[in-house]
């Protein structure tokens, strides 16, 4: 007999599966003779009052074993031989397009500019100590892509365009954990994703698809309105073409607009990454001045408010997490966060960012960035990308021309004061103390010195000189969108080209971009057989 039990119990009786046999027992009556399985279906922390609760969903199976391995199979056939489909960068969105395919009888060949996953891990240790990038080798491109090396976070509000269930389960097929489908806020870990990331590469290359690392495409091959392949080098890879390059591919924008291929700038949030003591967020967060205790993972947090007008939000928090270098070639500074999956550092970090609208390029303080050296301005589509460029530039000529981070307290910048101490960091090629109140934009900065006074009203002890501004968080979304058809998700001017996930401006996350993967497979599958 299966039956199914909604509870709300404390996080120590949550944290084992005897813990919540004898829960059972005590307050169902349950015999615990016959009890033989519980299975956690969804899990969620509800920190909301001073006793924390844990709120479960479980599955008890009495008198038999559960009979599958807690996560829906995919069957993927072996395609050799069938059509064949070019996929474009080997991140979420590249991977699932991929898989997807397979599932529908199309051969996917998936050619990624950067190198393996694990041997992405060399040249990204290599940054904190020469102060150097690989441009395509870093935290943005190679083998999984940004999402690689992040918190690995699954949580996405993108449920009416997709199946996230199944994104899930594909995961767990490929190695992780069944707790990412119970928990209200999944998330795999950087130390967890590369092990997953590969299972998925093999499941590719074994039924009959190929992938090809260190292959950058420098050229889009269409004959009569229609794509039909992609160049690379003195390569060429034929077929109807994916094209998931992610949010960093400059030079892909630039070369879809030479091209008259249309795309258009879109709206973004930039603004700095804030690391705070993970104990302080924690005291904060779980009310109780020891911390989240034995049974409780590290606090997450989430603000917003509006400031002028403009949206000032917390973006990828990750609890227990590091801050790391994420800028994908020369002249650049940008930071990103990422956590292991026991997320048990010292520190907590989130993105703290501040909507920037298309139309609001014009505005003074967002025009006086200096221009980056030997990168030709044009504007229109390319406006924001450009910004971005601008403000990842000031930063990197903050950071002394090295990846070494300009950093403030969080207290002092709001308060329009210099910071000759800085707290210890995560950031490991280091800070550099710069007032930031002073050189970002008057347009960024401003709402940020007021949200943050609005997260310290709502938060007691968030606004602290405890917390350290670390600049500047940049890349949070695509400036551009790659222009599809609404229908059939392929470009709207030529045919045969899917613009897909993040890069192309259609998700915002390793699960969307997965999401939009599966859907742009589908529809390339119908192309063919049309």
């Amino acid at each position: 007999m299966i039956t199914e039990y909604q509870i709300r119990v404390l996080p120590e009786v949550a944290a084992s599966e005897q813990g919540i046999k004898r829960f059972l027992q005590e307050e169902k009556g349950l015999s615990p003779l016959e009890m033989t399985a519980v299975r956690v279906l969804k899990r969620s922390i509800d920190a909301r009052q001073r006793t924390i609760y844990v709120n479960l969903k479980v599955r008890v199976y009495l008198n038999e074993l559960p009979q599958d391995d807690g996560f829906v199979r995919t069957d993927y056939p072996n395609v050799e031989g069938k059509p064949q489909a070019v996929v474009v960068g080997a991140g979420p969105g590249g991977l699932f397009a991929a898989l997807r395919l397979i599932e529908l009888g199309v051969r996917p060949i998936v050619v990624e500019r950067g190198k393996s996953v694990h041997e992405r891990r060399k040249d990204i240790a290599q940054i904190s100590r020469t102060q150097q990038v690989d441009p395509e080798s870093n935290y943005s491109f190679g083998e999984g892509g940004a999402g690689a090396f992040s918190d690995g976070k699954l949580y996405t509000r993108s449920k009416k365009r997709g199946n996230v269930e199944k994104i899930l389960n594909v995961f767990c097929q490929h190695g992780a954990s069944t707790s990412i489908l119970a928990d209200a806020h999944p998330h795999l870990g950087t130390d967890k994703l590369p092990g997953i990331i590969e299972a998925m590469r093999n499941t590719i290359i074994r039924c009959g698809g190929e992938v090809h690392f260190e292959t950058k495409m420098d050229a889009i091959v269409v004959e009569k309105n229609r794509v039909v392949g992609i160049r690379c080098g003195e390569q060429a890879f034929m077929g109807p073409v994916i094209l998931a390059t992610g949010h960093s591919a400059r030079d892909v924008y630039r070369y879809l607009h030479t091209q008259g291929i249309e795309i258009e700038a879109k709206d973004i949030a930039v603004g700095v990454r804030l690391e705070h003591p993970s104990e302080l967020i924690d005291k904060i967060q779980y009310h109780n001045k020891e911390g989240r205790g034995k049974y409780l993972p590290a606090a997450e947090y989430s603000f917003v408010t509006q400031v002028d007008g403009r949206g000032v939000y917390s973006f990828c928090m990750c609890p227990g997490g590091t801050v790391v270098p994420a800028a994908s070639g020369p002249n650049q500074l940008v930071v990103n966060g990422m956590s292991n999956s026991l997320r048990n550092s010292p520190w907590s970090n989130s993105g703290m960012v501040v909507e920037l609208h298309v139309d609001d390029l014009q505005e003074r303080s967002l025009m006086e960035l200096p221009p980056v050296p030997d990168v030709e301005t044009k504007g229109g589509a390319l406006a924001m990308m450009e910004f971005q460029e601008r403000l990842e530039y000031t930063a990197w000529m903050q950071g002394n021309r090295s990846q070494t981070a300009p950093a403030q307290c969080m207290a002092h910048f709001v308060n329009n004061k210099g910071s000759f101490d800085l707290p210890k960091s995560s950031y490991t090629p280091g800070l550099i103390s710069t007032p930031m109140h002073f050189w970002m934009p008057g347009f960024v900065s401003k709402r940020l010195q007021q949200g943050f006074k609005n997260f310290g009203k709502m938060c007691h002890g968030f606004l602290t000189n405890e917390a350290v501004m670390i600049g500047v968080e940049t890349r949070t979304s695509a400036p551009v969108r790659i222009l599809r058809d609404r229908e059939t998700l392929q470009h709207v001017r030529v045919q045969g080209l899917f613009p897909c996930g993040e890069g192309a401006g259609y998700a915002g996350g390793i699960v969307s971009a997965g999401v939009d993967g599966e859907r742009c497979a589908e529809m390339l599958a119908e192309y063919l057989n049309s």
